[in-house]
This record gives C-alpha cells, sequence and structure tokens, in this order.
C-alpha cells in the first residue's frame, strides 16, 4: 500500500520578495509560517525564502537571487513567459466574494466564469506572472448556459 500524503506545498521562484508578499500576504490573506532569514532579522520584508500558509493552502516562495548576486534590474521576459506553464489551484467556495475583494485592492481581474466541466474559476496572476485559480464546483442547474 503507498502511504498516505497530506499536503502539498508548491515552491515558486520570484524576482522581488516584498512585492509578492504584498500580494500573497497583503491582499490574498496568506500569513507567514516560517522564513529565511528569520523575520527579526530582515527588515522590509527582504527574505530570501517564506512558507505561506491560509486557511488549508500552503506555497513557499523563493528568491530568484541570493543575496550576494547581482540582480538584473527587472526580471527576464523568456523567464516570465516560462510561468504560463505553471498554474496554481485553490479550492474557494466563495469565488465572487474573493473576485470583490481583489477589485477592492486594485488587482486586475476579470469576473469568474463556469467551465464547461462545472467549476466556477476566477483567474489571476501574480506579481510574477504565475497564474492562480480560485475555483468551486457549482450545481448541475447553475452550471447550464
Amino acid at each position: 500500500m503507498v502511504p498516505e500524503l497530506r499536503y502539498v506545498c508548491p515552491l515558486i521562484q520570484v524576482f522581488d520578495m516584498p512585492t509578492s508578499l504584498a500580494f500573497y500576504r497583503d491582499v490574498l490573506g496568506f500569513e507567514i509560517v516560517e522564513a529565511a532569514p528569520p523575520p527579526d532579522r530582515t527588515r522590509d520584508d527582504d527574505f530570501g525564502w517564506v512558507w505561506l500558509h491560509r486557511d488549508r493552502a500552503d506555497v513557499m516562495l523563493n528568491t530568484m537571487y541570493d543575496p550576494d548576486a547581482e540582480r538584473p534590474p527587472s526580471p527576464d521576459p523568456a523567464r516570465v513567459a516560462a510561468h504560463d506553464d505553471t498554474a496554481l489551484y485553490f479550492g474557494c467556495q466563495d469565488v465572487d466574494g474573493l473576485y470583490e475583494h481583489l477589485r477592492s485592492r486594485g488587482v486586475a481581474v476579470s469576473p469568474p466564469a463556469i467551465a464547461s466541466y462545472g467549476m466556477k474559476q476566477l483567474y489571476v496572476k501574480d506579481p510574477d506572472g504565475f497564474t492562480l485559480c480560485f475555483q468551486w464546483a457549482v450545481d448541475a442547474a447553475a452550471s447550464v448556459v
């Protein structure tokens, strides 16, 4: 028998940790579980790595560049384009409420839509171009167009 798995925690590379934390923590409501360096040893959210948690969701962010490495002034467009290959899907029962929440915080987001397979979905890009989808199954009557 294969041992039980409890959760998955994706790790994504980010260009600018303070910008990413402003999105994941301050807009989406994630909280820092652990960070390196520890929060009492850094300022201005200048972490190299963070583990974030909210409700039943976990995600880790890691900076693309080590602190002693020379970071370019802007992200590499080819690398950002490759982020279209990655999407994180979150279960979110109140997709419409999240849509309004994101809009109220100035996030560019299109209204949720119901996919042909019965999931109400809200797609948004994070600051590094990763796709985030917040979704929940709708009942059969509501999914008929």
